[in-house]
């Protein structure tokens, strides 16, 4: 089982290496990605929880509520 994960990973290690446009490609996304849930995060989404409820156990007990459908 080892070895077939080594292999899987040299597998994606040396067709990495060898790319050209796909390492242009992938660092695109990547800074796409981190625009899009680092620094848009930070200006358009404010904190729910924060500003909704004034202790942890009030947050707590709201996030298993919604996560287990009793609302």
């Amino acid at each position: 089982m080892l070895r077939f994960i080594k292999n899987v990973f040299y597998l994606y290690y040396d067709g990495f290496r060898s790319m050209t446009v796909g390492k242009r490609l992938w660092l695109i996304i990547a800074i796409k990605l981190f625009i899009m849930f680092a620094i848009l995060r930070l200006f358009f989404f404010k904190d729910f929880l924060k500003t909704n409820f004034s202790s942890e156990e009030q947050r707590s007990e709201y996030v298993i509520d919604r996560l287990t459908g009793k609302q």
